[in-house]
């Protein structure tokens, strides 16, 4: 294994003083490991918290700002925060106009946000209303998950809802609009390589050269079926096939269409997959109104794709058009 740290034990501490260093205009809270704009807490605005194991980033970190969220809890490579640190995010962030928390569907993850949320609202009186995210189509339940789990919609849904926060909407409205983009967003993912957890030191699992694994989770959790390595062109089409079923998706629907990396993806390679997806869309009649292309969500190292789309309408549109600056994706602002 090749990488470029020290322990692999200090990891996240290490990466957490990167960002730090790198990002002045945020603050890290090294204690409990939370990332949280330089400007928290904003009275009288909503607070967003996120949050999830470490190795998916910039997934929640990068995504704190104008915007977007105003904390991020890290918790170790791919294992859930605890409620400690959910809920010092909480008290760093709030302005008294209440918290959303905005929670991927896994097991320690909601299990764990909960608990946060009832310790808030009996320590400081805050009022905390969670979303879930649960966009995978690949599979219904998994080893980390009870039902669908919580992927590249997420990343859409904390710029619409950051959006609507940062307009001075209330907890209700936003968490409105939050459980308005899960519902139109689905999601699936394909891996060409395992990714490698550093405390472990070798690949999550085995996948033969000339082997894809479809519908594989962000943490490598199998898919529905490990299948023969395919042109782009192939791989588009068995993505957004069961996506578009899902939904569904109905000719003249204006999309977000999200191609994402999952960490070991050349950029080129993901415009090849835009391109296709272009495609498969276009003989659907489904419109793409706007796009996002890059490594959002990732898998450690992985090599692999995961596309998102996110239906939407003139209010969805128009959140998303707002301004946003965050280290990992800003624009108009």
């Amino acid at each position: 294994m090749k990488k470029l740290i020290n322990d692999p034990n200090d990891v996240v501490v290490e990466a957490l003083r990167g960002i730090e260093g790198a990002h002045p205009e945020l603050r890290v809270d090294h204690d409990n490991k939370v990332i949280y704009r330089g400007d928290a807490p904003k009275k009288d605005k909503v607070g967003l918290i996120s949050g999830g194991g470490s190795g998916h980033e910039p997934l929640h970190g990068g995504f704190v700002g104008f915007g977007m969220l105003d904390a991020a809890c890290a918790g170790d490579v791919f294992t859930s925060p605890v409620p400690g640190q959910i809920l010092a995010a909480t008290k760093l962030v709030d302005g008294g106009a209440g918290i959303l928390h905005i929670v991927k569907n896994y097991t320690g993850d909601v299990m764990n946000f909960e608990m946060a949320a009832e310790m808030a609202a009996a320590e400081t009186g805050a009022r905390v209303v969670s979303v879930v995210t649960d966009d995978d189509v690949a599979v219904q339940d998994s080893t980390w998950t009870a039902g669908r789990r919580g992927v590249g919609t997420t990343v859409l849904l904390e710029k619409i809802a950051g959006a609507a926060a940062e307009q001075g909407r209330d907890l209700d409205e936003v968490a409105r609009i939050a459980r308005k983009v899960n519902a139109n967003g689905r999601s699936m993912g394909l891996a060409l390589t395992s990714c490698t957890v550093p405390a472990v030191g070798r690949p999550t699992f085995d996948l033969g050269e000339d082997q894809m694994e479809l519908g594989v989770g962000i943490h490598g959790e199998p898919g529905r079926e490990r299948i023969p390595l395919a042109p782009a062109r192939e791989i588009a089409s068995l993505l957004l096939e069961p996506v578009l079923a899902d939904l569904p998706f109905a000719k003249g629907d204006p999309v977000i269409a999200f191609v994402n990396g999952l960490g070991g993806t050349p950029l080129i390679e993901l415009y090849v997959m835009f391109n296709e997806v272009q495609q498969v869309l276009s003989g659907h009649g489904v419109q793409i109104a706007r796009s996002l292309v890059g490594s959002h969500i990732t898998s450690l190292d992985m090599a692999g794709v995961s596309i998102t789309l996110l239906r939407v309408d003139d209010e969805l549109l128009s959140l998303w058009d707002a301004p946003v600056n965050t280290s990992a994706l800003r624009w108009g602002a």
